[in-house]
């Protein structure tokens, strides 16, 4: 647990240090977000979104792994793996080949990446309520999944900015922060619980990875065109 804290530590002196991970949005809610935001020049701004979603997708998988160790037996987590993709949030696939790629407009990479993080931003604050109630999860593992809860919004904030700069118009909205996690009810037991809260965490590690790779390949297109391809 000693060496969790550290990682934790460093990364977020990283952060707010102004170390090699960039820089932080400056996109927080309020009155004069867009102004904040908008200020940044748009090179800039993409670059430290794309660093941004970097982040969230390392800390999704740190968290999802933390989750395992404490929780998951490891049988399951092969039954897991086993059953496939379980997922139900919006169905985005990374392209196969370059034919794909190069048919694919930057309009289309901004708002999917937007449709993806609204989605989510409901469901992982539910999934940190639920967490807060474990007798005994790790405070390393609570302070990474809200670190990413509150840093979601912030990249939502980024990438509304970022389609008003490069394609000169408003950002859809999900309305309420509509998610795929419909079901709300409380789950009979613990065990069910743990499952539960489990596929939250694999789920959106799958998606933080789509949002990362979208980006990069946003960020490629700036200097190489449609030459570019998802790493």
């Amino acid at each position: 647990h000693f060496q969790n804290l550290v990682q934790c530590c460093v990364w977020l002196l990283l952060w707010f240090g102004g170390g090699t991970l960039g820089q932080p949005l400056e996109c927080r809610a309020g009155a004069d977000v867009g102004r904040r935001c908008a200020s940044i020049p748009l090179d800039k701004l993409l670059e430290r979104v794309v660093q941004h979603a970097e982040l969230i997708y390392r800390l999704s998988e740190e968290s999802c792994a933390l989750f395992e160790e404490m929780f998951i037996p490891l049988a399951v987590r092969t039954q897991h793996i086993r059953g496939g993709n379980t997922c139900t949030s919006p169905a985005f696939s990374v392209p196969g080949s370059k034919g794909e790629v190069q048919q694919i407009s930057d309009k289309w990479l901004l708002h999917t990446v937007l449709i993806l993080i609204q989605s989510w931003i409901e469901p992982l604050f539910t999934l940190q309520d639920t967490l807060d109630r474990y007798d005994n999860a790790p405070n390393v593992l609570l302070n990474k999944t809200k670190w990413v809860s509150s840093k979601l919004v912030s990249l939502e904030q980024g990438v509304t900015v970022l389609i008003r700069k490069m394609l000169d118009e408003g950002a859809l909205t999900m309305e309420s922060h509509q998610s795929w996690m419909i079901e709300s009810s409380e789950p009979a037991d613990m065990v069910e619980s743990v499952t539960k809260d489990y596929a939250v965490l694999t789920c959106f590690k799958k998606d933080a990875h789509k949002v990362e790779t979208f980006l990069k390949l946003l960020r490629c297109r700036q200097t190489q065109g449609l030459s570019c391809f998802p790493i």
